[in-house]
């Protein structure tokens, strides 16, 4: 992969190598700065699952706690000592590997008698429960996060002032840099793909990387919203969805949907382009052409791709936030498919889990799930 930041693809300069620089803050309050993950202890993962094991069935729940592990890891491990075929592995979704992070794995309940056997430092059985099906991608409806900030003291009330916020306006649901992969680069090699300059061969590689590409563009669209304005309300031709119902829409009164948006029902969604999402239309369209072209790209070169819409905006539950004496503890969950790195950014303003940095979920490409096909990527170590 190439070393440089920035490429002349198309008709501007883009930023290609992960930086939230690049992306446009919601908050202008001061940043508090700091840092995270000293330890693993400093950020708890907890997963907040869809439903529940009902103690009966052919599946057997695990709830495992897990440190120094990528999800990936675990289950390969998990299928070596217990002899379990990794189709037969049911996770809803990868944690971080640089945490302490509590999900759901399920495996066929014949092997629940070897689970004596199975041993990994660093990883604890917490329950087990029988179900009637396999756990399946996306089976989960977001995480809680309770993560330590170090290094920021007597930032505690400028941190909580930005956090109420937040909790009133909604986020950036911005992809973070776990996305793309380490040093930043998979959308570099992907934009490569994309254009049959790779020399890429392996299927899963290539469209692993080309999605981080659907990331990118969808990052850069949601920060040229806040650039011009239009975060919070919605323009003609936009997409737009219900928080309530997930129903999705085409906007026509711009003026009258923006004040449901206003009122925190509805926000717009970005495109992750593939061949079963149309692009935008109208004003909304006319910004997501300038992100294509930033990029020197048409939609048409997704069309291996299935596609699909995100959240443009995205909104906390039960955020709190306690001062420590070098720092502060700030605790929230977030829907299936959002990054607490953009909490965090908005809390600290800094390069919060830069790439190359500590934050790791599964970097090998061929274990990723892909964002756009029912899997539980839109998480990174949020999954």
């Amino acid at each position: 992969m190439a070393s440089h930041t920035k490429a002349a693809y198309g008709e501007a300069l883009v930023n290609l190598i992960f930086s939230w620089a690049a992306l446009r803050a919601l908050t202008t309050t001061p940043g508090s700065g700091g840092v995270l993950r000293v330890q693993p202890e400093d950020f708890v993962v907890e997963e907040r699952p869809t439903y529940l094991p009902g103690g009966s069935g052919d599946h057997l729940y695990l709830h495992i706690e897990k440190r120094g592990h990528t999800t990936a890891h675990l289950a390969r491990e998990l299928s070596a000592q217990l002899g379990v075929k990794a189709r037969d592995l049911g996770i809803a979704g990868l944690k971080d590997r640089h945490a302490v992070t509590r999900q759901w794995i399920s495996l066929p309940a014949k092997f629940e008698a070897r689970l004596g056997e199975f041993s990994l430092d660093g990883v604890q059985i917490l329950r087990t429960e029988r179900h009637t099906n396999k756990l399946g991608l996306g089976h989960l409806r977001g995480n809680r996060f309770t993560v330590r900030v170090r290094g920021a003291p007597g930032t505690a009330d400028q941190a909580a002032e930005t956090l109420a916020l937040l909790g009133a306006q909604g986020l950036p649901n911005y992809f973070g840099p776990q996305r793309f992969g380490l040093g930043g680069l998979n959308a570099e090699e992907g934009l490569r793909v994309l254009r049959g300059q790779s020399e890429l061969r392996d299927p899963q590689v290539r469209r692993f990387l080309s999605s981080s590409v659907q990331s990118a563009l969808f990052n850069r669209f949601v920060s040229l919203r806040l650039e011009r304005g239009v975060f919070d309300r919605l323009l003609v031709g936009d997409m737009a969805k219900k928080h309530d119902t997930g129903g999705v829409f085409l906007v026509e009164d711009a003026p009258a949907e923006s004040l449901r948006s206003g009122r925190n029902e509805v926000s717009a969604t970005g495109t992750l382009f593939g061949r079963k999402t149309k692009p935008l239309t109208s004003e909304a369209g006319a910004l997501e052409a300038q992100v294509l072209a930033e990029f020197g790209l048409t939609p048409e070169v997704f069309a291996s791709r299935k596609g699909d819409r995100r959240l443009t905006r995205i909104f906390m539950e039960d955020a709190t936030l306690e001062s420590q004496g070098d720092g502060y503890t700030v605790s929230f969950a977030l829907p299936k498919g959002s990054f607490a790195t953009s909490v965090l950014r908005e809390l600290m303003k800094n390069d919060v889990d830069a790439p190359g940095g500590a934050a790791e979920t599964d970097a090998n490409p061929v274990d990723a799930p892909e964002p756009d096909e029912g899997g539980p990527f839109e998480e990174g170590e949020e999954q």
